[in-house]
């Protein structure tokens, strides 16, 4: 690897993959919509914040006055509404969106990179075995890591073989023939 640095050609030895990460594995999926899922929470957010501190201004300098208690309860139930639970229910919807995920050969372990509720980067580890996928097709969950669950698109894999592994469909199903013969004679 060369790079220029002031006009001096500068070389780099380095013996792991720039998808690798020394603490976590080798890069084998990366999300396309972490930049958008990252813009639109912190939209949220700060349309929320910013609501929060403008509306009393705004309540005081216009003298917006309600005749009924009923009126004004609505008025500032729809306001509570749009700032606090439309981020809460981005945040619910988008929690389990991997945004990178590293697998580390030796151990066998998937490390999930996530976004929290403050909008930095969380890990989750979890082992091959702790994968489980659900019975019926979720909209927001492709597997569960453990008990938390997790939205990746197979599409965006470079490697099928590596989706094919983190979900177990490489394991090969041991069918004993006597067995089913036997639980078919009972029947």
């Amino acid at each position: 690897q060369v790079a220029s640095f002031q006009g001096i050609a500068v070389r780099s030895l380095c013996t792991s993959s720039p998808h690798d990460h020394p603490e976590h594995g080798r890069l084998v999926y990366k999300g396309n919509l972490a930049k958008a899922v990252l813009g639109v929470k912190f939209f949220s957010y700060s349309t929320s914040v910013f609501n929060l501190f403008m509306m009393p201004y705004i309540m005081l300098k216009t003298g917006i006055g309600f005749d009924s208690l009923l009126i004004e309860a609505a008025f500032y139930g729809v306001i509570g509404f749009f700032t606090f639970v439309t981020p809460v229910t981005l945040h619910v919807l988008t929690k389990g969106y991997v945004v990178r995920l590293y697998y580390k050969d030796d151990m066998d372990t998937y490390t999930a990179i996530t976004y929290n509720v403050i909008l930095a980067e969380k890990a989750t580890v979890f082992h091959q075995k702790d994968v489980k996928i659900p019975d019926i097709t979720k909209m927001f969950t492709t597997f569960y890591a453990k008990t938390k669950s997790m939205l990746v698109n197979p599409s965006l894999f470079p490697n099928p073989q590596d989706y094919n592994h983190l979900m177990g469909y490489d394991k090969s199903l041991y069918f004993n023939l006597e067995e089913e013969k036997e639980a078919g004679e009972r029947k």
